[in-house]
Protein backbone atom coordinates (compact mmCIF):
# COMPACT_ATOMS: atom_id res chain seq x y z
CA UNK A 1 0.00 0.00 0.00
CA UNK A 2 1.17 3.76 -0.72
CA UNK A 3 0.39 5.98 1.81
CA UNK A 4 2.07 8.95 0.02
CA UNK A 5 3.88 9.83 2.90
CA UNK A 6 1.22 9.40 5.31
CA UNK A 7 2.17 7.63 8.74
CA UNK A 8 -1.29 5.64 10.88
CA UNK A 9 -0.21 5.97 14.26
CA UNK A 10 -2.75 2.42 14.38
CA UNK A 11 -0.54 0.29 13.47
CA UNK A 12 0.77 -2.15 15.94
CA UNK A 13 3.70 -4.87 16.02
CA UNK A 14 4.92 -7.20 18.09
CA UNK A 15 8.53 -7.06 19.08
CA UNK A 16 10.26 -11.04 19.16
CA UNK A 17 13.43 -10.22 20.51
CA UNK A 18 16.44 -8.23 21.39
CA UNK A 19 19.79 -8.77 21.42
CA UNK A 20 23.69 -7.37 21.24
CA UNK A 21 24.88 -7.26 17.95
CA UNK A 22 28.59 -5.55 17.60
CA UNK A 23 29.39 -4.51 14.31
CA UNK A 24 32.16 -3.64 11.60
CA UNK A 25 31.00 0.37 12.85
CA UNK A 26 30.18 -0.42 16.46
CA UNK A 27 27.77 -2.21 19.31
CA UNK A 28 24.34 -1.91 18.61
CA UNK A 29 21.37 -3.39 20.16
CA UNK A 30 18.92 -5.12 17.68
CA UNK A 31 15.62 -5.35 18.06
CA UNK A 32 13.72 -7.55 15.64
CA UNK A 33 9.20 -6.47 15.27
CA UNK A 34 6.77 -8.85 13.69
CA UNK A 35 4.14 -7.25 12.04
CA UNK A 36 1.55 -9.34 13.42
CA UNK A 37 -0.57 -9.32 9.77
CA UNK A 38 1.89 -9.96 7.36
CA UNK A 39 4.39 -11.55 9.37
CA UNK A 40 7.26 -9.21 7.96
CA UNK A 41 9.96 -9.14 10.07
CA UNK A 42 11.41 -5.14 10.32
CA UNK A 43 14.57 -4.08 12.17
CA UNK A 44 15.72 -1.63 14.44
CA UNK A 45 19.31 -0.90 15.56
CA UNK A 46 19.78 1.33 18.66
CA UNK A 47 23.42 2.78 19.52
CA UNK A 48 23.23 4.10 22.94
CA UNK A 49 20.49 5.38 24.82
CA UNK A 50 18.05 7.19 22.90
CA UNK A 51 15.69 8.02 25.11
CA UNK A 52 15.10 11.28 26.88
CA UNK A 53 14.81 14.74 25.75
CA UNK A 54 17.52 14.91 23.14
CA UNK A 55 16.68 13.84 19.77
CA UNK A 56 18.79 10.76 18.67
CA UNK A 57 19.66 10.91 14.94
CA UNK A 58 17.09 8.48 13.21
CA UNK A 59 17.35 6.90 9.62
CA UNK A 60 14.59 4.99 8.27
CA UNK A 61 16.16 2.86 5.56
CA UNK A 62 13.92 0.66 3.73
CA UNK A 63 15.54 -2.77 2.67
CA UNK A 64 17.86 -3.00 -0.61
CA UNK A 65 19.53 -6.93 -0.89
CA UNK A 66 21.64 -5.78 -3.88
CA UNK A 67 22.51 -2.71 -2.03
CA UNK A 68 22.98 -3.01 0.96
CA UNK A 69 24.32 -6.87 1.02
CA UNK A 70 26.13 -7.29 -2.38
CA UNK A 71 27.70 -3.62 -2.85
CA UNK A 72 25.29 -2.88 -5.95
CA UNK A 73 26.77 0.27 -7.57
CA UNK A 74 22.79 0.89 -9.27
CA UNK A 75 21.94 2.71 -6.01
CA UNK A 76 22.94 4.52 -3.51
CA UNK A 77 21.33 2.16 -0.80
CA UNK A 78 24.25 -0.06 1.02
CA UNK A 79 26.80 3.25 0.98
CA UNK A 80 23.75 5.18 2.96
CA UNK A 81 23.45 2.30 5.12
CA UNK A 82 26.97 2.29 6.21
CA UNK A 83 27.03 5.98 6.47
CA UNK A 84 24.04 6.45 8.79
CA UNK A 85 25.84 3.76 11.13
CA UNK A 86 28.89 5.27 11.28
CA UNK A 87 27.45 8.65 11.89
CA UNK A 88 25.36 7.32 14.92
CA UNK A 89 28.51 5.86 16.28
CA UNK A 90 30.22 9.05 15.89
CA UNK A 91 27.68 10.47 18.10
CA UNK A 92 27.35 7.71 20.08
CA UNK A 93 23.48 7.29 19.67
CA UNK A 94 21.07 7.03 17.29
CA UNK A 95 18.53 4.36 15.82
CA UNK A 96 18.66 2.94 12.41
CA UNK A 97 15.38 1.75 11.06
CA UNK A 98 15.55 -1.31 8.54
CA UNK A 99 12.07 -1.89 6.99
CA UNK A 100 11.48 -4.96 4.92
CA UNK A 101 9.83 -3.28 1.93
CA UNK A 102 12.29 -4.06 -1.06
CA UNK A 103 12.50 -2.33 -4.55
CA UNK A 104 10.24 0.80 -3.34
CA UNK A 105 7.58 -1.97 -2.06
CA UNK A 106 7.47 -3.96 -5.11
CA UNK A 107 9.59 -6.68 -3.56
CA UNK A 108 13.46 -8.46 -4.89
CA UNK A 109 12.19 -10.31 -7.94
CA UNK A 110 10.30 -6.89 -9.66
CA UNK A 111 13.36 -4.60 -8.30
CA UNK A 112 15.25 -7.39 -10.51
CA UNK A 113 13.03 -7.46 -13.71
CA UNK A 114 12.79 -3.11 -13.08
CA UNK A 115 16.75 -3.93 -13.63
CA UNK A 116 16.26 -5.03 -16.93
CA UNK A 117 13.89 -2.10 -18.46
CA UNK A 118 16.35 0.58 -17.04
CA UNK A 119 19.05 -1.37 -18.90
CA UNK A 120 16.80 -0.53 -22.25
CA UNK A 121 17.04 3.40 -21.20
CA UNK A 122 13.71 3.44 -18.96
CA UNK A 123 14.71 5.45 -15.26
CA UNK A 124 13.58 3.82 -12.20
CA UNK A 125 10.85 5.27 -12.33
CA UNK A 126 9.17 4.50 -16.04
CA UNK A 127 10.56 0.64 -14.85
CA UNK A 128 8.29 0.73 -11.79
CA UNK A 129 5.09 2.21 -13.55
CA UNK A 130 6.19 -0.24 -16.84
CA UNK A 131 5.78 -3.17 -14.42
CA UNK A 132 2.11 -1.96 -13.30
CA UNK A 133 3.37 0.07 -10.27
CA UNK A 134 3.38 2.81 -8.69
CA UNK A 135 7.02 5.04 -8.35
CA UNK A 136 6.95 4.49 -4.83
CA UNK A 137 4.82 2.43 -3.16
CA UNK A 138 6.63 2.28 0.23
CA UNK A 139 4.57 2.95 3.99
CA UNK A 140 6.10 4.16 7.16
CA UNK A 141 3.62 3.11 9.73
CA UNK A 142 6.15 0.14 11.02
CA UNK A 143 8.97 3.17 11.53
CA UNK A 144 6.33 5.07 13.55
CA UNK A 145 5.63 2.16 15.90
CA UNK A 146 9.14 1.26 15.96
CA UNK A 147 10.18 4.51 17.66
CA UNK A 148 6.90 4.91 19.72
CA UNK A 149 7.88 1.11 20.88
CA UNK A 150 11.33 2.45 21.98
CA UNK A 151 10.34 5.89 23.50
CA UNK A 152 11.51 7.85 20.72
CA UNK A 153 9.26 11.08 20.46
CA UNK A 154 11.49 13.95 18.66
CA UNK A 155 14.22 12.45 16.10
CA UNK A 156 17.00 13.92 13.76
CA UNK A 157 15.76 12.42 10.55
CA UNK A 158 18.45 11.61 8.37
CA UNK A 159 17.30 11.25 5.10
CA UNK A 160 16.53 13.10 1.27
CA UNK A 161 13.25 11.93 0.72
CA UNK A 162 10.56 14.42 1.73
CA UNK A 163 8.12 11.78 1.58
CA UNK A 164 9.25 10.36 4.62
CA UNK A 165 9.36 13.88 6.80
CA UNK A 166 5.52 13.99 4.95
CA UNK A 167 5.09 10.81 7.10
CA UNK A 168 6.23 11.82 10.32
CA UNK A 169 4.27 14.94 9.84
CA UNK A 170 1.36 12.86 10.35
CA UNK A 171 2.19 11.09 13.15
CA UNK A 172 3.01 11.37 17.26
CA UNK A 173 7.08 11.51 15.87
CA UNK A 174 8.80 15.01 16.12
CA UNK A 175 11.03 15.60 13.21
CA UNK A 176 13.34 18.79 14.93
CA UNK A 177 16.00 18.60 12.21
CA UNK A 178 16.52 17.08 8.64
CA UNK A 179 20.15 16.07 8.34
CA UNK A 180 21.04 15.28 4.44
CA UNK A 181 22.64 11.71 3.88
CA UNK A 182 24.52 12.01 0.63
CA UNK A 183 26.42 9.72 -1.05
CA UNK A 184 29.15 10.41 -3.97
CA UNK A 185 28.01 9.18 -6.93
CA UNK A 186 29.32 6.41 -9.45
CA UNK A 187 29.30 6.05 -12.92
CA UNK A 188 26.31 3.57 -12.40
CA UNK A 189 23.91 5.39 -10.25
CA UNK A 190 24.27 8.38 -10.86
CA UNK A 191 21.51 9.00 -13.54
CA UNK A 192 19.42 6.78 -11.09
CA UNK A 193 20.13 9.54 -8.08
CA UNK A 194 19.55 12.44 -10.79
CA UNK A 195 15.76 10.71 -11.28
CA UNK A 196 15.32 10.52 -7.39
CA UNK A 197 15.92 14.49 -7.32
CA UNK A 198 14.20 15.23 -10.56
CA UNK A 199 11.25 12.87 -10.42
CA UNK A 200 11.24 11.70 -7.06
CA UNK A 201 11.80 15.05 -5.46
CA UNK A 202 14.57 14.10 -3.21
CA UNK A 203 16.67 16.69 -1.87
CA UNK A 204 20.06 15.90 -3.46
CA UNK A 205 23.16 18.29 -4.16
CA UNK A 206 24.90 16.01 -6.89
CA UNK A 207 27.19 19.20 -8.18
CA UNK A 208 28.74 18.98 -4.64
CA UNK A 209 31.58 16.88 -3.85
CA UNK A 210 31.44 16.96 -0.01
CA UNK A 211 29.37 14.58 2.13
CA UNK A 212 29.18 14.28 6.32
CA UNK A 213 32.58 13.63 7.42
CA UNK A 214 33.23 12.09 11.31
Amino acid sequence: MNTNGKAAASMSLTKAVSTRLPTHYGAFTIHAYEDPLTHVIHLALVCGDVRGPAPPLVRVHSECLTGDLFGSDRCDCGQQLIKAMQVMQHEGRGVLVYLRQEGRGIGLVNKLRAYNLQDTGLDTVEANLELGFEADQRSYEAAVAILQDLQVHHIRLLTNNPQKLAAFANSRIQVVARISLTVQPNGENLHYMRTKRDRLGHLLNLQSRQSWTP
